[in-house]
């Protein structure tokens, strides 16, 4: 059995690495270099490095920042923001990323998800999805979170999968920051529509939230930000209890 991935987050504004809730009301955290050694020190099984501004501000990411956190991790880093274009995909590839996240670009021009899947492959290309309840709909949203696009999310994934992303980062905002749990829901229902690896982001507050998550089959990654950088949940602990619970993970 393939085992369940923990993944810390680094959102990254200013040089810096910040988190809020809902995606608004961002505080600083931390030095990004100092939390990337932490997290690779811990056992976490993957780090996610997003410069969570990029978009909105019309640039590209900081590859400065990105050199230094790759260079103290030696576990899968995945890298977002900014990426409009494959050129970036590029860039960031050869800044120490092992795969690359678009979002805010895939959504401006879909057929970067498919330019990106057949230079590098699919294993390379994970989809970002900001998604949150609008009515009686999940609507997908950019720019780190400020722009409602309209787009129904189940439809953008498929597409997303049919163009060939190869995994999925699902980014609750109804749950982000929040820490009562992952929004079950909208998994069970992103599962129902896609065969692709699903990572889980939003909602994390305690150990029992990843149990409780890692019930759905289909998830193969829990995403956390805030727990981890404040120490609420230690990855050591947390995977002891996942391995009680007789759930898959790396020791």
């Amino acid at each position: 059995m393939i085992s369940k991935r923990i993944i810390p987050c680094l959102d990254v504004r200013d040089g810096r690495v910040v988190k809020g809730v809902n995606f608004a009301g961002l505080k600083d955290v931390n030095d990004p270099v100092t939390l990337a050694k932490f997290y690779n020190e811990q056992g976490a099984d993957e780090l996610v490095f997003y410069d969570i501004t990029a978009s909105s501000e019309g640039r590209g990411l900081f590859t400065d920042i990105l050199q230094a956190v790759a260079s103290e991790v030696f576990i899968p880093l995945t890298v977002g923001g900014g990426i409009n274009e494959v050129q970036d995909f590029e860039r960031v590839l050869n800044c120490g990323a092992d795969k690359v996240s678009v979002n805010s670009g895939a959504i401006r021009q879909p057929k970067l998800i498919e330019a990106g899947a057949k230079r590098y492959g699919s294993q390379c290309v994970v989809l970002s999805v900001d998604i949150r309840r609008v009515g009686n709909a999940w609507h997908v949203f950019a720019k780190g979170g400020r722009e409602d696009t309209g787009l129904d999310a189940l439809e953008w994934i498929r597409q997303g999968e049919a163009l060939g992303a190869g995994e999925l980062v699902i980014n609750s905002m109804d749950t982000d920051g929040v820490k009562k749990g992952f929004d079950l829901e909208l998994l069970r229902a992103i599962s129902d529509i896609s065969s692709l690896p699903i990572v889980a982001s939003g909602g994390a507050g305690k150990a029992e939230d990843f149990i409780e998550l890692f019930q759905l089959p289909k998830i193969e990654a829990g995403l956390a930000a805030s727990i981890f950088h404040y120490g609420e949940v230690k990855i050591p602990d947390l995977k002891a209890e996942l391995a009680k619970e007789q759930i898959p993970v790396r020791l």
